[in-house]
């Protein structure tokens, strides 16, 4: 585009003359400059009227290599596992990626990407009701139900590295052992696994009762654990602790993280943490993926055998509504209380809220009772600063409240976003309940239902809440 300043109106400074014989000092650089000729041409080096004799002294460019290594991924359609595919997928690793079944948004999206193979199979095989012929997992006429053995060497056939996060689809610990069994048996040279605690084995000796264990958790200390005892594994493997995903929050009624969505345009997040007790949160499906890539370019010499804590922001509940509000540009009030569930979920995770539940109404009268998320105070001290040195450029809660919420809140077909609040103002900036507090009260009398991914209105059987991308 032409400049808005005509020529004549620019001031051009002419070369000053020398009026000294002697040529000026050299200027001292800060840093060496940034060249590819050799160290010793670099002061004699003078320039030269000729293009082609200029590059004549100068080495050929390296090529950038491509990963050669490939890479065994599980449940591959769930926020973690999909976050790392796409990363490692497009700088050129391989992926050999597992999915249940090719159904949803993010299945198919991961089965389209290039240098990605997909193995479609559960990991462990059930039994299929009776209105399965024939049923699932029976081959001539005798059921065969278990890990799916076959499909998990499959899954390993000509990888070097893996990234393993189970879920309770099955039996978690069985499965977690025979990926670790064949993981040995594939010699892959780096394994890392996404771990939670268990929260009975970590109760400091000042408690007043025992930590009680959550389920979905616990099973997978059980499975670092058989790893750690695996000598040719353990010695390999990285443990990766996730915080609490940014995704979680939806204003659908399930339960643990609706926001909840007022008469006058606010929301309302209902959970039994304490309200000024901080923790980590993660936006699992920005950062997980370029965080284990580093891990993996890191390499096993640096982070086998350790453990990470993968958190880029720690914020109290009172904190994170606030950052939400000024995302989201509504007020968010924070209501300490139990979990409100008015959602069918399956059996496993209804079990690890009523634990949850349990665990954090230690710390109900006095924050510094509250049970560490990652289980022990050393792991959280790492955060952020350990998950920022393998990945410089997270997403936090409130940027993912502006940019990203609304829109998954869409493909949940949900229209809030565009009926505005009723006249009322609900500047979550300036709003004077911004990270509020609302004491707890009797529980409701609401009996509404809502399926996970199942049938129904609202936006519940729309593919951008599937049951493992949810709660993977």
């Amino acid at each position: 585009m032409p400049s808005a300043t005509t020529r004549s109106a620019l001031t051009i400074r002419p070369r000053p003359t020398s009026t000294s014989d002697h040529e000026p000092p050299p200027r001292k650089l800060k840093h060496r400059p940034c060249t590819s000729y050799p160290d010793n041409d670099l002061l004699s080096f003078l320039p030269v009227h000729s293009p082609q004799n200029s590059y004549e002294a100068r080495p050929y460019k390296r090529s950038m290599p491509s990963p050669t290594k490939t890479i065994a991924v599980v449940n591959s359609s769930g926020r973690q596992a999909a976050s790392f595919i796409r990363v490692a997928a497009a700088v050129g690793y391989r992926v050999r990626a597992q999915l249940r079944n090719l159904d949803g948004i993010v299945a198919s999206e991961i089965s389209s990407l290039p240098n990605v193979t997909v193995i479609v199979g559960d990991l462990y095989i059930k039994t299929a009701g009776s209105s399965a012929s024939p049923p699932l997992g029976q081959r001539n006429g005798v059921t065969n139900t278990g890990v799916n053995h076959e499909l998990i060497a499959d899954l390993f056939r000509g990888a070097q590295l893996a990234f393993i996060n189970t879920t309770f689809w099955g039996d978690e610990v069985a499965i977690g052992r025979a990926l670790a069994d064949a993981a040995v048996k594939a010699n892959i040279q780096h394994y890392v696994f996404s771990t939670m605690p268990n929260h009975s084995q970590h109760t400091p000796s000042t408690a007043a009762k025992p930590w009680p264990s959550l389920p979905l958790w616990s099973a997978k200390e059980t499975i670092s654990n058989y790893i750690k005892s695996l000598p040719a594994l353990a010695s390999k493997t990285t443990h990766l602790y996730t915080g609490i995903y940014n995704n979680n929050f939806t204003s659908l009624p399930y339960p643990l993280f609706c926001m909840e969505l007022q008469p006058d345009g606010s929301f309302k997040w209902q959970a039994p943490f304490h309200p000024h007790v901080k923790l980590p949160w993660l936006d699992a499906e920005h950062d997980v993926g370029p965080a284990v890539l580093q891990i993996f370019k890191d390499g096993p010499g640096k982070w086998a055998g350790k453990s990470i804590s993968l958190a880029y922001e720690m914020l109290s509940p009172i904190e994170a509504c606030a950052a939400f509000s000024r995302g989201v540009g509504r007020k968010v009030k924070y209501k300490r209380g139990d979990i409100d569930i008015k959602v069918k979920i399956p059996n496993g995770y209804r079990d690890q809220l009523v634990a949850l539940e349990e665990l954090y109404n230690l710390g109900k009268d006095d924050g510094s009772k509250q049970p560490y998320y990652f289980g022990t105070k050393e792991l959280e001290e790492r955060c952020p600063d350990q998950a920022l040195t393998l990945w410089e450029g997270p997403r936090g809660l409130e940027e993912y409240a502006r940019e990203v919420f609304p829109l998954e809140e869409a493909a949940n077909g949900l229209k809030w976003m565009d009926e505005g609040t009723g006249g009322e103002d609900t500047d979550g900036v300036e709003g004077e309940i911004v990270g509020g507090i609302e004491e707890e009260d009797e529980g409701s009398d609401d009996d509404d239902v809502l399926t996970m991914g199942g049938g129904g209105t609202g936006g519940e059987n729309t593919p951008a809440r599937r049951e493992e991308s949810w709660l993977a």
